[in-house]
């Protein structure tokens, strides 16, 4: 079993200096660090964290907010190394997934972030009901259709670029191509 150790800052000018202490108490054979935002999605060090790793091996972290960037993809990424049989440990929340408490405590995880979405969900769509109740509809306001037989025949006079036709009628360039066929 290898202990590897996961260390992430967000900006360049942040230390790594406390939690290489915390991870090198933990005896970890291996440490990997990253200086960049945990919001961006592409994290190369934690990418190579999860290539090197192997069944039995364990990862430690200082705290769950250096591994995940929110509640779906830290749990996405746990769930990642429990089905790879790596655990993982975080020293902060004292959350180890070996245990039976770390067990539950990824079990209510998965359940508040559900809960989120289910949440999420209900209120768009009481929003969107709401709306529609009130006569509004959806998506982008449709293209006056003298503007766009107007704009239409501008462009086959090939007298005008589609600036010009777009600041005389208001009708997008896509929407010109769009109806050229259908109006042609």
């Amino acid at each position: 079993m290898k202990r590897f150790g996961y260390a992430r800052v967000s900006t360049k000018g942040q230390d790594l200096t406390r939690q290489l202490d915390l991870l090198n108490e933990q005896n970890c054979d291996e440490i990997l660090t990253e200086k960049l935002s945990g919001t961006k999605a592409n994290r190369p060090e934690l990418n190579r964290l999860k290539d090197k790793a192997r069944a039995g091996d364990m990862i430690i972290v200082e705290s769950f907010s250096r591994l995940g960037r929110s509640t779906k993809d830290l749990i996405e990424l746990i769930n990642y190394f429990q089905e790879q049989n790596i655990s993982v440990l975080s020293l902060k929340e004292n959350f180890d997934t070996t245990t039976p408490q770390g067990t539950l405590m990824m079990t209510v995880f998965q359940a508040f972030s559900q809960f989120e979405r289910d949440l999420i969900v209900q209120r768009t769509n009481e929003g969107l009901a709401s709306a529609r109740a009130r006569g509004r509809k959806g998506g982008r306001p449709k293209t006056n259709p003298a503007d766009l037989e107007r704009a239409l025949k501008l462009y086959h006079s090939n007298e005008y670029s589609f600036k010009e036709i777009q600041a005389m009628t208001g009708v997008s360039r896509a929407t010109i191509y769009r109806n050229l066929n259908t109006n042609a």
